[in-house]
């Protein structure tokens, strides 16, 4: 398989289907080190190269929202920024919003105040908070400027989901982690489409930080399939994976 140089891999050429009719289309991007690890001194950062920093953002410019659960939150923050002015004309010239919407799903509400989803006016954002949060922490958050959004204890990222298309008009949306809610999507048949970097790196450690988890232990009957849509390795070193994710039917 032929390397491709970091110019010849573009993720803004990149095409979608049609979301669902009753939910937004939903992709997942991570990066993971070479021995299955998404964390490393607390957050993702270090994993992944300027190319695979860049192409994260590439991949922004094609999603109503860029969503993260709680934790990630805190380890790394979330932006739904691009950081680049022609990716943000290219949203622009399709009739789109520089930038597009972030949004946090937390069931605790502790979410740091001097992140750049609260200082940075330069993107929308929202905030989903588990019904389950005390009012105390709801008032404080909404003391803060952004919106927030009641959710269900049991079924959050659904009603998130829902909120997104029905009042914020979202047809994709980016799920960049972390784990917990990605296989609170994935376990609920809620993703369409699963970006993964593979990092030419081994980080070691006795603690596992996979990319995708639920509670229980790993059995054969809860396994989902995924057929491989791109594989693009790069001169990096890095492979950039894409996939479809395979829906179980009843």
């Amino acid at each position: 398989m032929a390397e491709l140089s970091p110019g010849e891999i573009d993720y803004t050429e990149l095409s979608f289907p049609d979301p669902p009719p009753d939910r937004p289309f939903v992709a997942i991007n991570m990066v993971m080190s070479a021995d299955g690890r998404t964390v490393v001194d607390g957050t993702e950062r270090g994993l992944g190269s300027k190319l695979d920093q860049r192409l994260m953002r590439e991949l922004r410019v094609h999603f109503d929202v860029v969503m993260n659960g709680g934790a990630t939150f805190r380890a790394s923050g979330t932006s739904a920024r691009l950081n680049d002015p022609e990716l943000e004309q290219w949203r622009l010239d399709r009739g789109m919003s520089a930038s597009p919407i972030a949004a946090v799903l937390t069931r605790s509400g502790d979410l740091p105040p001097e992140r750049r989803f609260f200082i940075d006016d330069g993107f929308e954002a929202v905030i989903y908070l588990s019904s389950a949060a005390p009012d105390a922490v709801r008032r404080e958050l909404e003391s803060r400027g952004r919106p927030v959004v009641s959710v269900p204890e049991d079924s959050g990222a659904v009603a998130a989901l829902d909120h997104m298309k029905r009042t914020l008009g979202a047809s994709r949306v980016l799920v960049e982690g972390g784990a917990t809610l990605n296989g609170e999507l994935i376990s609920q048949g809620l993703v369409d489409e699963y970006f993964l970097t593979l990092a030419p790196r081994i980080t070691g450690g006795d603690t596992a930080h996979p990319a995708v988890q639920w509670p229980g232990e790993p059995t054969a009957t809860g396994i989902r399939q995924m057929t491989l849509i791109h594989a693009k390795p790069a001169e990096t070193g890095e492979l950039f994976l894409r996939y479809r994710v395979e829906q179980v039917r009843d």
